[in-house]
């Protein structure tokens, strides 16, 4: 199908802003896209009651990072999902990622960590994946602190937080904790060598082109390095032994291959996991449940796949009702 008709204004308006110009120093170009995305969230993302939250300082090698716990109004001890925002390992913040992780708190049931991991290029690979395992670490070592069950973590991001997510998990299996129940990963970027054929089948994406990609990943990861499984968890000789893992990927997304092969790889692997492409979608718009129905019924069923998880059967306040995405992986997996 076409690109989703109710995307298309918003697509004239990016057209006609243009790209940042990668010659401007990076922290006033980075203050020019947040307050571009916070103008774009007002008007594309459905609002949602923040969760109450708090913000904390985990300590990480060369200094300390913050992450921010939300809670529904749930007493009883609960499990956790840990966030990775999106930006390409340059920009993002945990104000923007409010009102995700407010909607995951509240229709899941579970509390919500969300990591502000420090900024490529100014802490280059793999400084960042670094950081979102330790605000893993620290989730499982201060539960009981903070009234959760360090039994039941989940993992999950956007884009290249979605990168970090899928390689902090990789790091938890290869050094032997935390426990990592499940990921949920969006439009991730998994193989930073940009080899997949998507990358060049829709390398003029109106959202993220392949030119800005090659950028950011310059920014973030030496040449090098881009092979290593914790910059490019799809290169992983081995996913065995990783927990199931729910992928959206857009139909006109040049990221689209790297999740629906790591969904892929990871179910020859003996790892249930599905991919789900979304017809008409671009790289980022299915955070736009404003603009496209069909957004809010991703996260409905990323919704359901976390409380599924966690075993939490009952959707929380707000939580919609969809099929079991425990036996919808797991037939994936079979077939």
């Amino acid at each position: 199908m076409p690109v989703l008709p109710e995307l298309e204004p918003l697509l004239a308006r990016i057209r006609a802003a243009g790209a940042p110009d990668p010659a401007t120093p990076v922290a006033q170009r980075r203050e020019q896209v947040h307050a571009g995305i916070d103008l774009q969230q007002a008007h594309t993302v459905e609002p949602v009651p923040t969760a109450p939250h708090v913000d904390c300082r985990v300590r990480v090698a060369g200094g300390a990072i913050t992450v921010r716990v939300y809670r529904s109004e749930v007493t009883e001890t609960v499990g956790c999902h840990l966030f990775v925002h999106g930006g390409g390992w340059w920009m993002g913040t945990l104000d923007q990622s409010d009102l995700a992780c407010s909607r995951i708190a509240y229709r899941v049931g579970c509390a919500v960590v969300s990591v502000a991991h420090r900024w490529a290029p100014e802490h280059r690979f793999p400084v960042p994946v670094e950081d979102c395992y330790a605000a893993l670490g620290w989730v499982a070592s201060t539960a009981a602190e903070l009234g959760l069950d360090a039994g039941r973590i989940s993992v999950g991001g956007v884009s290249s937080g979605a990168n970090l997510a899928a390689a902090a998990t990789l790091m938890a299996r290869d050094r032997g904790a935390p426990d990592v129940l499940a990921q949920s990963l969006e439009v991730p970027m998994l193989d930073l060598t940009m080899s997949q054929a998507s990358i060049d089948d829709l390398a003029h994406g109106a959202m993220l082109t392949r030119e800005r990609l090659a950028l950011e990943v310059a920014d973030y990861c030496h040449p090098e390095d881009r092979s290593d499984p914790y910059a490019s968890p799809l290169l992983a000789p081995d996913l065995a032994g990783l927990p199931p893992a729910l992928i959206a990927t857009a139909e006109y997304d040049l990221l689209r291959d790297d999740g629906e092969q790591y969904a892929a790889r990871l179910r020859a692997a003996g790892v249930p996991a599905i991919a789900v492409r979304w017809p008409g979608h671009l790289h980022g718009s299915l955070g736009m449940t404003r603009l496209a129905p069909s957004a809010d019924e991703w996260h409905q069923r990323q919704h359901a796949f976390l409380r599924e998880w966690h075993g939490l059967d009952e959707p929380h306040a707000g939580a919609p009702h969809t099929v079991t995405p425990r036996e919808e992986t797991r037939r994936a997996h079979r077939t």
